[in-house]
């Protein structure tokens, strides 16, 4: 891997530990959120998390551009390099003192997403990577599961509601009777189970881009494949699927019934 990946990994990797020791001071306080306009909740927590990030990256990088969930795009003219950030990922389960949560950065150099990490503080949990670096879970290296059917496949959902609403019902059912056992409580927890080989699938019908922003390279150097429901490495198809190479085909002729 190159200097400049190696050094934005770093920092990416500091930067998320330090959001989310600060996440860590609201957690289990029964804290209070608000609405936007979505009906989403938004804590405290959130917006200060990501004014973190946000000035740390200011500080450091400050020719980048930056996306984040709460507080939206900073452009930079001509910026080849773009932070995504979700500074708490599973806001639901936060608020209700369930340690599956996240926080979330992915840089985007040159329109691919070439550095990732997702930090779950509760957990004691991060997984970090970069193109050409490996998948690092902690100080493990992470590996995709090598289940070869899903037969013998877990599946990880959040909210199994969301199938139904954005019009997946039918695939949802299809890879539910596919399946050997199906786990909610997922949003980005989900992803890691599968880069690290304890689920061999996670699926979401709607995801924004900040969701999506760390996982390309966590999954690819993990062995694996994160995109959308078609096939297509890709964070801006507002959905998400995650799985093993191995397992990736058959997933496909599940879902599109073939």
């Amino acid at each position: 891997m190159s200097d400049p990946l190696r050094t934005y990994l770093d920092f990416a990797i500091e930067t998320a530990y330090l959001a989310g020791r600060l996440t860590l001071g609201y957690f289990q306080t029964k804290i209070r959120p608000d609405y936007k306009s979505d009906d989403s909740p938004v804590t405290l927590a959130d917006k200060k998390a990501e004014e973190l990030i946000r000035i740390r990256i200011d500080k450091y990088y400050p020719d980048h551009a930056i996306v984040g969930e709460e507080f939206g795009v900073k452009e930079s003219a001509g910026a080849s390099h773009r932070w995504f950030i979700d500074p708490i990922d599973g806001t639901k389960a936060f608020m209700r003192g369930v340690p599956l949560y996240g926080v979330l950065i992915g840089l985007e150099i040159e329109g691919k997403v070439q550095v990732g990490v997702a930090n779950f503080p509760a957990m004691n949990e991060m997984v970090a990577a970069a193109t050409g670096e490996g998948c690092w879970w902690n100080s493990r290296r992470a590996r995709v599961s090598d289940v070869a059917s899903l037969k013998q496949a877990g599946v990880v959902h959040a909210d199994e509601a969301s199938f139904d609403e954005f019009h997946r019902a039918a695939e949802w059912d299809r890879i539910k009777a596919a399946t050997f056992f199906r786990a909610g409580w997922g949003d980005a927890y989900g992803y890691m189970l599968v880069a690290t080989g304890r689920a061999e699938l996670m699926l979401d019908p709607i995801m924004d881009v900040w969701d999506n922003a760390p996982f390309p390279p966590i999954l690819e150097e993990a062995g694996g494949y994160f995109g959308d429901w078609q096939g297509n490495a890709t964070i801006h198809a507002k959905e998400a699927m995650a799985t093993t190479n191995t397992l990736l085909p058959e997933v496909l002729r599940v879902i599109h019934n073939k």
